[in-house]
């Protein structure tokens, strides 16, 4: 099902991207969404990741990889120097989101975000039944080992965007059934059904 659910996110940030650009993947891992692009469409795709072990597996796969931390080194590119930058459920990782967005609008002409959302109603349930910090797919840490540090839904990264005047220019909702356009007529139900939001900034 993870692989499921990664292949329908994948997807999504492919028909996002328009061939022949130049993408920055940030947060790559080990360049699972990387090699997707470049198979999927003629894309030129870079990443930046701070885990050695993913760099080089990233190497390995034949991918173009620096080492390096999102949180202080994104001030080293230049000012749109990728058409888009593509951060796939790293954001709440971050110790100051805000500043990771700042900069990404900076060196992206456009910028393509995917959130766990915390707002999903299965996440609901299991604090509001169990009154933990819920383990889910999509959220498999336990609350002591969880790399994640700002959780948010779907409809907190609306409100940031409107409170930062961020253009939103799509949202998608992704779940183990369906992918469905988000827009605030339907945001609360989406908010509460998607698992994974998929956001174009910039």
């Amino acid at each position: 099902m993870k692989n499921l659910k990664m292949k329908k996110e994948f997807k999504v940030i492919a028909d996002l991207l328009p061939n022949s650009t130049r993408v920055l993947d940030v947060g790559c891992g080990d360049g699972s969404l990387m090699s997707f692009l470049e198979k999927e469409k003629n894309i030129s795709v870079r990443g930046l990741e701070l885990n050695k072990e993913n760099v080089q597996k990233c190497i390995h796969k034949g991918l173009t990889v620096i080492q390096g931390d999102a949180e202080t080194e994104l001030n080293q590119f230049p000012v749109q120097s990728f058409d888009y930058v593509v951060l796939s459920q790293t954001l709440q990782a971050f110790y100051d989101p805000n500043k990771v967005l700042e900069e990404l609008l900076r060196i992206g002409k456009s910028v393509i975000i995917s959130i766990p959302n915390f707002g999903y109603w299965k996440v609901r349930l299991k604090l509001l039944f169990f009154g933990k910090m819920p383990v889910t797919k999509t959220l498999p840490n336990t609350w002591y080992n969880t790399p994640n540090l700002h959780m948010c839904t779907i409809k907190d990264l609306f409100d940031f965007c409107d409170e930062k005047r961020i253009e939103i220019k799509k949202v998608v909702g992704v779940n183990e059934d369906k992918i469905s356009l988000i827009k605030k007529n339907n945001l609360e139900i989406k908010n509460l059904f998607s698992k994974l939001g998929i956001f174009l900034i910039g």
